[in-house]
């Protein structure tokens, strides 16, 4: 590659055809899979890297479940192997969401969720499948281009991010035993804001979080009766509204805490008192002092208001997940907000407020000590949210990640969403 070529330049050189990954994307969004069962939609991965031109990659399936990794060592057409390795990573489930965007590619998908053993409609709510093609898109981009760079590329389609033990279980499954350890490991994630801007952070890009769920015991019996039980129905109404309040009266002002009760469930009709109630919970939070001030009120509280109601026993409480904080590394942050400035311009955001989401993508990195850089592209509708910034509304109007009306339009979004990945692995593999 000469000298003068910069990333931004050799996209001009290679443009790909979209058109069959916009057939792709339907695909993927009309057939998700929960966490930990996305046998198909690794199998379609699979078999897309090994139909890419020269079939270069040697491709590892089902690790840490049905997670898979492509590796190809190209040292610019003339070999295999040599100079840096570079980690992609996209992740692979969808939701239990019931889909309502009316989109004729839309899921009507049920599944049986092993977590709990429930039959549910299922979802792609976050924007998995958009990351899934962009990944396969920029791929084949990368191959095409192979006499224009060297290195190695690692391309990662991860399981199980939603409940945040997919990364983890790749890693612990034998990940960098099959896979070459990268120098530097990226991601991106679809968000709703403008279609066709992208913006990213060095430092802290997002929060880190914990799934609790609670159990809270009473004692059954009849609707007419209700002296005569303990009723966790009304316990559990307590827990939700004092749990509000550790925000509000724990948390510093100055600090950041989310506390959000995202599932409350007990009793099966409205003539029994059911003889217990279950909670599930969510904490967000960017710092280990507040994190632990955080969980330590939720125990207390759910603690001291079984004790108050009565209750036939002890609560139990249990954490079902855990996300870390994400930090994005100075330096390598800064090297791709160099070419991200230089391709997209204006439409490219370098110092954007973090993000209170969560992600396990840095488990990838920071198990071997490697720096990591995650960055943000938008989907939404360009005249949609013109017009809810302009009425003021974006927050009311615009459909948000997690929402059964999510859905990224898919153009520019996915040539955004290509263009982007492309031009981060180009930064590196020079």
């Amino acid at each position: 590659m000469a000298s003068s070529s910069t990333p931004s330049s050799l996209l001009a050189d290679f443009p790909l055809d979209l058109g069959p990954y916009e057939s792709l994307y339907k695909h993927i969004h009309e057939h998700p899979e929960l966490s930990l069962q996305e046998k198909a939609t690794a199998e379609l991965v699979r078999s897309h890297l090994s139909k890419l031109p020269s079939s270069p990659f040697e491709i590892h399936s089902d690790i840490g479940g049905h997670g898979l990794a492509g590796v190809f060592r190209n040292n610019g057409g003339k070999g295999r192997g040599g100079g840096v390795t570079v980690l992609l990573r996209a992740d692979m489930d969808a939701l239990p969401v019931e889909e309502k965007t009316g989109l004729e590619y839309a899921s009507e998908m049920v599944m049986r969720d092993v977590a709990d053993g429930m039959s549910k409609k299922v979802m792609h709510a976050c924007g998995h499948d958009m990351h899934v093609t962009c990944l396969l898109a920029a791929t084949e981009r990368l191959v095409r281009m192979k006499d224009r760079w060297k290195g190695t590329l690692v391309v990662l389609f991860q399981p199980n991010e939603e409940r945040g033990g997919g990364a983890q279980a790749m890693v612990d499954g034998g990940l960098y035993d099959r896979v070459p350890v990268p120098d530097v490991v990226l991601g991106q994630h679809v968000v709703p804001r403008r279609t066709g801007t992208l913006s990213s952070k060095v430092g802290l890009v997002m929060a880190g979080s914990d799934n609790l769920r609670i159990r809270l015991y009473g004692r059954g019996g009849h609707a007419s009766m209700p002296h005569k039980t303990i009723d966790p129905v009304v316990m559990a109404a307590s827990v939700v509204m004092r749990l509000q309040t550790i925000v509000s009266r724990e948390v510093d002002p100055s600090d950041m805490a989310v506390v959000t009760v995202g599932s409350l469930q007990a009793g099966q009709t409205e003539n029994i008192i059911a003889d217990f109630a279950d909670i599930k919970v969510n904490v967000r939070s960017i710092n280990t002092e507040t994190r632990d001030k955080v969980l330590a009120a939720i125990r207390r509280i759910v603690k001291a208001e079984s004790d108050a109601s009565g209750a036939a026993r002890e609560p139990e409480i249990a954490q079902t997940s855990r996300f870390p904080v994400s930090i994005n590394d100075e330096t390598v942050t800064k090297r791709l907000a160099a070419s991200f400035g230089e391709h997209f311009g204006p439409d490219f955001d370098p110092a954007a407020p973090r993000m209170n989401f969560s992600e396990d993508f840095s488990a990838l990195a920071t198990c071997r000590d490697r720096p990591c850089s995650f960055w943000f592209f938008g989907g939404t509708d360009a005249n949609l949210w013109d017009d809810a910034t302009r009425r003021g509304s974006v927050d009311q109007d615009i459909h948000i990640n997690h929402s059964p009306f999510f859905a990224p339009v898919i153009q520019p979004t996915m040539q955004r969403g290509v263009d982007a990945l492309t031009l981060a692995a180009l930064t590196f593999l020079r």
